[in-house]
């Protein structure tokens, strides 16, 4: 396909955004063209027929003409690989849990109930292990035993994934920038940056808002105006780390002089 690409003159190139859409895009950039992508669910009402390759090869050619059409801004290699990093940290997060929770229903079986936790997790199956006489058979032992072992594995592993990433935070003036605002830490910081790039590619901050599904999704009609919970749209991991951040934010900001005054406080 590049081979395609280079022997045409410069043109527009318009795609869905999909899996490999990036690295296609960069790619084609390279060659002189101009790339633009589209989310794929603005593309679908311009399927005039029946959907096969040449149907949708035609909606992309009449949505991209569009003046009011919204374009996914084309992430780079750097952007691309921190986003990675979040991806794989959450999935070792989500496994993290899912361990816990498994150790703790089993031990459950037995009559030991430990709390919520993973710390608690790492407190108390060590002295579960080591007590003799609590009645858990030798078979149990072992499991428990090996599955403590991949509990420790995985906090391992998000602890290194954390780490690298406020290493890549420490070099970036723009995280270090937003990570002075109340709520947003290294990894929010970063994890902004790798999702938006540039910001001049965004309005206003209303329109960040809404990109990140944190206003309210509206079904009105006829001068009628219906509002209802916020629309949840756009990254949800992005979106749940400053959601978090704002939380705590509010729980400590009746205690610093910094939110005096404010409505937060």
């Amino acid at each position: 396909m590049l081979s395609f690409f280079s022997n045409l003159p410069p043109s527009l190139i318009d795609m869905e955004a999909c899996g490999s859409a990036h690295y296609w895009a960069n790619k084609v950039q390279g060659l002189g063209h101009t790339v633009k992508l589209m989310a794929p669910q603005f593309v679908k009402p311009y399927v005039k027929t029946n959907k096969n390759d040449a149907a949708d090869a035609e909606a992309i050619c009449e949505a991209v003409t569009r003046p009011t059409m919204r374009f996914v801004p084309i992430k780079c290699s750097e952007q691309l690989a921190i986003q990675a990093l979040h991806r794989a940290r959450q999935g070792f997060i989500k496994a993290r849990t899912a361990q816990a929770n498994q150790i703790r229903g089993l031990l459950a079986e037995y009559g030991f109930i430990l709390p919520q936790g993973i710390t608690h997790i790492g407190k108390h199956v060590p002295e579960l292990l080591e007590g003799s006489e609590n009645g858990l058979p030798g078979t149990f032992r072992h499991l428990l035993m090996r599955l403590h072992e991949h509990l420790k594995m995985l906090d391992k592993q998000v602890n290194e994934l954390e780490d690298a990433i406020v290493r890549w935070h420490k070099d970036s003036a723009a995280r270090q920038t937003l990570a002075q605002l109340p709520g947003i830490g290294p990894i929010t910081a970063i994890a902004l940056v790798a999702s938006i790039g540039n910001a001049k590619n965004v309005k206003n901050g209303r329109q960040l808002a809404a990109w990140l599904g944190l206003v309210p999704r509206q079904h009105s009609s006829g001068g009628k105006q219906n509002l209802f919970g916020i629309s949840k749209r756009g990254d949800s991991y992005l979106r749940t780390l400053l959601i978090h951040g704002a939380r705590a934010v509010l729980r400590v900001a009746e205690r610093k002089e910094l939110f005096s005054g404010s409505w937060l406080g």
